[in-house]
């Protein structure tokens, strides 16, 4: 069998989504940015484009994927912004089902948070109901794993979404549209699944093309 291929464009992940629409064959795990990383657009303007940018990633997923967030919910002039929240709205708008909403811990429990949450929502979302729904979950992954970058999905968090893809859906090619270090793309490679990544910082494209991780026996 061939290696799995991946490909990543230097681009804005929007313009990129609009372009290519439905994405064939493909299911999307992703973070969207906060608003630290978008300061030009102040917190309403911020929350407008996040809505905005998960109701295009779902409406990018075909009704055999899935479309997976990461996010940590980050506070802003003192006062929590529950990102989690946000997405299901989006997913309202997408007309699309949750699938699950697992707990995702950072950093270990009980450690001391100023500013970023210790925990990440880890939201998974579909038109279609899943072959096995109904068999038992782990709703909070008490270790998120290695963190390539600050704000890097933990790759313990990116083996359990590329899990869910590979057996809830039949794609088997995995997009993340803002991948930043690349977390997700190296993880789907070790296990078997084609990547596609964008980000509009050039520096930020070398490194999603060079990463890769190790995966434990156990996570093969």
């Amino acid at each position: 069998m061939a290696p799995p291929t991946r490909i990543v464009h230097n681009a804005d992940a929007i313009a990129w989504l609009q372009a290519q629409g439905k994405l064939a064959g493909a299911s999307i795990i992703t973070s969207l940015p906060d608003v630290s990383e978008l300061p030009r657009l102040g917190l309403d303007g911020w929350r407008r484009w996040f809505e905005d940018a998960a109701a295009l990633v779902m409406a990018c997923t075909i009704d055999e994927g899935v479309a997976i967030f990461f996010q940590s919910d980050i506070k802003h002039g003192g006062l929590w912004i529950d990102k989690g929240a946000l997405i299901s709205r989006a997913a309202e708008r997408a007309g699309m089902s949750q699938l699950f909403h697992k707990i995702v811990c950072r950093k270990p429990p009980g450690t001391t948070s100023f500013g970023r949450a210790t925990y990440a929502h880890m939201l998974g979302f579909s038109r279609a109901q899943p072959r096995s729904q109904k068999l038992a979950r782990v709703d909070v992954l008490p270790d998120g794993g290695l963190l390539p970058g600050r704000k890097s999905m933990g790759a313990k968090a990116c083996v359990d979404a590329c899990r869910f893809v590979q057996a809830e859906t039949t794609t088997r090619t995995v997009v993340d549209p803002f991948c930043g270090w690349g977390t997700v793309l190296a993880v789907a490679n070790a296990l078997g699944l084609d990547a596609v990544g964008v980000d509009i910082a050039p520096r930020m494209c070398g490194r999603a093309r060079r990463l890769r991780i190790e995966l434990e026996p156990g996570q093969l």
